[in-house]
């Protein structure tokens, strides 16, 4: 992670030693808690997926395709335990270390792009029920969800070339940046990546539930267009996804703008450096509970039809019904 970074920095610097003991606890035992609920959440969201026998509604696509940016994450986990559990020593090879460190960003700006589309896809549905129907279709939400993973490979290329392993002291390292040789770099990169990965489909999010609010706040209107069911639901979703963002993206990207900022300026000033490096190791393993927050929004999408699949594949379970009955198609469309 970025600690040995501020090792290297304080040794040419000479004037502030950052003390990070915490992380020994605390990274390990945060990534473990998403671990341990991240897993079951998404798996368990895919297997219901899987298990329904309808057509999957392009709701259900963009969902299916967020649980599968979590659980390759969430896989990744177990790494990071055991390197921080070992007091920052990356036993596992310059390969993985850039794999863990990709995946990580890949489901960040995955998730936040696909609650993007998902926003636009509700958004849609609400305001323009009727004249968005020719755009709202199974195939333009398979081109959607595939435009949003090239997007996001390739705006997260550079992360396979900045981060790597180095040997600190005789201790092998993966830097969650980069060495400070290329830090000035990586900086530039990092403010157009927050702008682009986040900053827009934030603006797009916002709008999108602004116009929903205004629709959704004239009931008579909206209820003689979208009806009560798919009233409900989009006013879940907007509450989940700002959620979200509010308890995990826009902390996160607040606090790592502010600290790479402080450390390419080569701010002097000690307590502002220690206050910025905690905030941003603090929210980093934050902004991953996401990956347990969002199979809420799988549940909160598909409503009663989803809690119906679930005990009735329980029960199939139980050996009270025949393994292969039918499941219940989660809602979730519009």
């Amino acid at each position: 992670e970025m600690e040995k970074l501020d090792t290297n920095a304080s040794e040419e610097q000479g004037f502030c030693q950052l003390s990070e003991d915490y992380k020994q606890i605390y990274l390990p035992l945060t990534y473990s808690v998403i671990f341990v609920l991240g897993l079951p959440l998404n798996g368990t969201v895919l297997w219901l997926s899987w298990r329904q026998t309808k057509r999957w509604s392009c709701a259900t696509i963009y969902l299916v395709n967020l649980m599968v940016a979590d659980l390759l994450y969430v896989l990744t986990l177990p790494f990071l335990i055991v390197a921080y559990s070992l007091g920052d020593w990356w036993p596992f090879g310059e390969l993985l270390c850039r794999l863990v460190r990709f995946l990580f960003y890949t489901n960040l700006y995955g998730s936040i792009l696909l609650l993007t589309c998902i926003s636009v896809h509700r958004f849609l549905g609400v305001c323009h029920p009727l004249r968005s129907l020719p755009y709202r279709t199974r195939r333009n939400a398979l081109l959607g969800v595939a435009a949003t993973w090239a997007l996001v490979v390739l705006q997260l290329l550079p992360t396979l070339g900045f981060s790597h392993t180095a040997y600190i002291s005789g201790h092998m390292v993966c830097y969650d940046m980069t060495s400070p040789e290329n830090f000035d770099r990586f900086f530039a990169y990092s403010m157009i990546l927050t702008l682009s990965g986040f900053v827009l489909p934030s603006l797009v999010i916002l709008v999108c539930y602004s116009l929903m609010v205004r629709s959704l706040a004239k009931p008579e209107k909206t209820l003689e267009r979208t009806g009560n069911t798919t009233r409900a639901k989009s006013i879940r979703t907007i509450l989940l996804v700002c959620s979200l963002f509010a308890l995990c993206f826009v902390p996160f990207h607040v606090s790592r703008s502010f600290y790479i900022t402080l450390r390419f300026l080569a701010s002097q000033d000690c307590q502002l450096l220690t206050v910025g490096s905690m905030a941003y190791k603090v929210w980093r393993p934050l902004v991953s509970m996401s990956s347990c927050l969002n199979p809420v929004l799988y549940f909160l999408s598909v409503g009663n039809n989803g809690v119906r699949l679930f005990q009735k594949l329980k029960h199939d379970k139980a050996g009270e019904h025949p393994a292969g009955g039918k499941g219940e198609r989660p809602g979730g469309g519009q």
